[in-house]
């Protein structure tokens, strides 16, 4: 991991080595891989039959088919438009050829899915068989095994480290003998608290190809919220690294670890590798996750995975203080993932991806990691932020690895535009051809910049929308007809399968168009969550029982008069700080813990960087005569150091009381009014218990205002 995470590599761009008997065995295991895993139709690369489908349909000037190859079955479809109301009218047929061609399988499926949204009950191609890790690498390694799969953008800038596709598996497949002598096995859980780089890839992959689940904790988080995680998905093994490095800023990842295992009985083993040259206090349980892979084979045998097993759990933030341990499986996700990263972004076979996310978010695992490799592409890994060492990392990025699609967040964006034109107009951005946003709504001036100076103009922006939840990208401009028009700040159209509706306050679809509503689909697709681990019952409460027979988003949105969505914001108590989402419950939860707080209530308010930010309402217990000032502090400290630094608030206003109904409920709506300084909109307060309290509330927040800290 210290020279590039593998205990063969070192910090240099990719060599060709003779001789190397990881190439021998890893062509041996091509060898096996052609004859057990891939039937010629399956084959990667467009092979075989659907590849001679393809050149004749070509010929014969189909565009449907030269777009998307499996289209070539369907009779009759002509034009992206037709193509999205096929794969509506007869899903079974659409994904199914989906799937025969761009899945390899060791048993074929027959059933192509069995849904039923109103029990939650989601299961797609359920008796077929695969191995997610021989799509994404064994396969391309029996195709093209010295194309580049993983460039790691270390933070240290112009140190990046190239690793092909055979040097991944070879990778993968020590993790994954690792793993298995070490006594994981299929169906356990295993925890992963790494920052982005080569050897968290491979110890994801190397758990599906072993059948193990992973459990990727967003390296960010405080040791109790990585303890909670590791508690709830049952986890006996932790994989994680000395130090992580990232803004030229070291965190102690090891310590946190460390500290949150205590509370982690489950917990037997922690493998740890060496990001930098630090040492670190190794106990009884710890193991040198570098020295023992030297010991293992670079053959490892791929498991064979009913397409329903558990891929990976990957905790999300709801609207109570509990984090979502939401469910993904196999072969349906993966399928979404690779089918999606190729449409949405126009990605062509040969182009460099470069997905700017964390591993630890749903982004990371569907555009870093499995959706560019099921595709055999060369995914960017990137570990440092967007202002280190200055404002043109991104860009020089870019110039340097000859990005081709480039997926960032918006409040990334909003960051730079404010730094200037001059930090991106300094590097060669020529090889961009796709631009995306991703996390959060992004604003039309940001959008515009975006377009106009990053892209030169002549990139298209694709806006996506989607969540953990639904495992891949389900709303974006793109695919789209080659002169359709993109409207700025808008997700505009639904993906293949994806069918999105409108619902007003009683619960019914709202057919028209120029109309808003709570944004729910009509309609299963292979990506979706399964279930929330451990609690099928709060995902059927959660997503399905809101609108009966339809799975909810928890966001609003509005439809245009053209029919485009855009995405209003959360309607449940959750926020989004900088495209992450966290729940006002999970920090209330926190903030109580004070032993000088009463109560609390968190709201987001508008941020012009980070989209939304974290405000907080408190209450203290009588006779408390610490100054509000140094209680504030203290405060922030605590959500950062229990959650994450993101979580903290920005603002701490203290209140006498809340608003609350004569049920007792607090009224965040009334909060959120005063906070936007809307106050001809605050509604009708005579049902509150005291309605004095929110004359209070709105006194405080001028004040507040006119101390220039808002």
């Amino acid at each position: 991991m210290r020279s590039g995470a593998s205990p063969k590599r070192r910090n240099t761009a990719h060599q060709t080595v003779g001789n190397d008997p990881g190439r021998v065995a890893c062509a041996e295991l091509s060898s096996w891989v052609n004859a057990m895993w891939l039937p010629a139709k399956c084959a990667a690369a467009g092979r075989g039959v659907w590849a001679s489908r393809l050149c004749v349909l070509r010929r014969s000037g189909s565009n449907t088919a030269a777009f998307m190859p499996e289209a070539a079955g369907f009779g009759g479809v002509s034009g992206r438009a037709a193509l999205q109301d096929f794969s509506l009218s007869d899903g079974d047929s659409f994904w199914a050829a989906a799937a025969r061609h761009r899945l390899s399988w060791s048993r074929p499926f027959r059933t192509v899915r069995d849904c039923d949204l109103s029990r939650g009950r989601i299961k797609w191609f359920e008796d077929g068989e695969l191995n997610v890790s021989v799509n994404c690498l064994d396969r391309h390694v029996h195709t093209c095994p010295e194309r580049v799969a993983l460039i790691w953008e270390r933070d240290e800038r112009g140190s990046e480290v190239r690793y092909t596709y055979r040097e991944l598996l070879e990778m993968t497949c020590r993790v994954g003998n690792l793993l298995r002598r070490r006594g994981v096995k299929k169906g356990d859980c295993v925890t992963i608290y790494m920052p982005t780089c080569p050897l968290a890839v491979a110890s994801m992959l190397a758990c599906a190809r072993i059948g193990a689940a992973h459990n990727v904790v967003f390296a960010g988080f405080s040791a109790e919220a990585l303890a909670e995680r590791i508690r709830d998905a049952q986890s006996s093994t932790v994989i994680t690294v000395n130090q992580g490095v990232r803004g030229g800023k070291v965190t102690e990842l090891k310590k946190t670890v460390d500290a949150a295992v205590q509370s982690c009985p489950t917990v037997q083993q922690v493998f740890v590798a060496m990001r930098t040259e630090k040492p670190v206090t190794m106990t009884a349980r710890d193991v040198a996750m570098e020295e023992e892979m030297l010991k293992e084979d670079v053959v490892c045998e791929p498991a064979a995975m009913s397409s329903e097993d558990i891929l990976f759990l990957l905790y999300t933030s709801g609207s109570t203080g509990k984090p979502k341990g939401l469910v993904h499986t196999q072969a349906g996700y993966l399928l979404y993932a690779a089918l999606t990263h190729r449409y949405v972004f126009s990605y062509q076979d040969g182009d460099v991806f470069g997905c700017v996310a964390d591993i630890g978010w749903i982004t990371g695992h569907s555009y870093t990691v499995y959706g560019p490799l099921a595709n055999g592409a060369t995914t960017v890994l990137f570990e440092s932020t967007p202002v280190y060492p200055d404002p043109g990392r991104y860009w020089d990025m870019v110039e340097r690895l000859k990005i081709n699609q480039f997926y960032g967040a918006p409040t990334a964006i909003r960051l730079l535009l404010r730094y200037g034109d001059q930090w991106v107009n300094k590097y060669d951005r020529s090889s961009l051809k796709t631009l995306g946003s991703v996390g959060e709504p992004i604003n039309t001036e940001a959008w515009e910049w975006y377009h106009r100076v990053v892209g030169e103009g002549r990139c298209p922006v694709v806006d996506t929308w989607w969540q953990t939840e639904t495992g891949g990208i389900c709303i974006a401009p793109k695919p789209s007809e080659p002169d359709a028009e993109i409207v700025p700040g808008m997700a505009m159209r639904p993906f293949f399968g994806i069918k999105p509706v409108l619902m007003d306050a009683e619960g019914k679809v709202l057919t028209t168009n120029n109309t808003s509503g709570a944004l729910c689909m009509a309609q299963p697709w292979p990506g979706m969550a399964r279930t929330i681990h451990n609690d099928h019952q709060r995902f059927i409460e959660t997503y399905f029982r809101p609108y009966p027979g339809y799975f909810f988003t928890g966001d609003g949105a509005y439809r245009s008069k053209e029919g485009y969505y855009q995405i209003t914001g959360r309607l449940d108590d959750v926020i989004n700080v900088s495209g992450h989402r966290i729940g006002t419950a999970e920090i209330e939860d926190v903030v109580n813990q004070c032993p000088a707080v009463a109560e609390s209530a968190v709201i987001g308010y508008s941020h012009s960087i980070k989209g939304e930010a974290v405000y907080a309402f408190v209450v203290l217990k009588k006779d408390v005569n610490v100054p509000e000032a140094e209680l504030s502090k203290e405060l922030k400290s605590i959500v950062s150091e229990k959650i994450a630094k993101y979580a903290s608030p920005d603002l701490i206003q203290f209140v006498k009381r809340l608003p609350k109904t004569r049920s007792g409920k607090i009224m965040r709506r009334v909060l959120r009014k005063v906070v936007e300084s809307d106050l001809d909109s605050l509604g009708d307060l005579s049902t509150l218990d005291d309605p004095t309290a929110v004359q209070e509330i709105i006194q405080g927040h001028q004040e507040l205002l006119s101390k220039g800290q808002l």
